[in-house]
C-alpha cells in the first residue's frame, strides 16, 4: 500500500524514473575549453580529441584534417561561428553545416574533414 502511495505522489509531481541506461556521457565542459575548436574521431565525443585553438587558426582559412579518418562529433567554444565542411578543401558542393560558438554535436551528419572560424 506505501509502495501504491508513493507512486501516486511521484507521478502527482510530474516527476518520472529516468532509466540509467538511457543517459549517454557526453564531454565534460573542461574537455573543450573557450577558444577551441574540438574533435572526435567517433560519434558521441569518443575516441582521440583534436583540438585547434582560436589564437592558432586564420580567420576565414580552411583548416583541413589531418589523415583521413575525419570527425564525427565536434564542440565549437571560439566564441565564433564554426563552418564544418565533408569537403577537405571546404568545398561547398559537398556538406557543410556553420555552428554557433557553444555548440557540441554528438554525431554529424557526416564525416567532417575541414572547418573555416569566421569573423563574429
Amino acid at each position: 500500500m506505501a509502495a501504491l502511495a508513493l507512486g501516486a505522489v511521484t507521478a502527482g509531481s510530474g516527476a518520472l524514473p529516468q532509466p540509467a541506461a538511457a543517459a549517454v556521457p557526453g564531454p565534460r565542459l573542461g574537455e573543450c575549453a573557450a577558444g577551441e575548436v574540438c574533435l572526435w574521431p567517433e560519434s558521441r565525443f569518443r575516441g582521440e580529441r583534436r583540438t585547434y585553438e582560436l589564437k592558432g587558426v586564420s580567420i576565414g582559412r580552411c583548416l583541413r584534417l589531418p589523415g583521413s579518418a575525419g570527425a564525427r562529433s565536434f564542440a565549437n567554444r571560439t566564441g565564433r561561428p564554426v563552418t564544418v565542411y565533408e569537403s577537405g578543401e571546404c568545398a561547398e558542393t559537398a556538406e557543410f553545416h556553420t555552428h554557433p560558438s557553444g555548440s557540441w554535436t554528438p554525431e554529424g551528419a557526416y564525416r567532417v574533414r575541414a572547418f573555416k572560424v569566421w569573423e563574429r
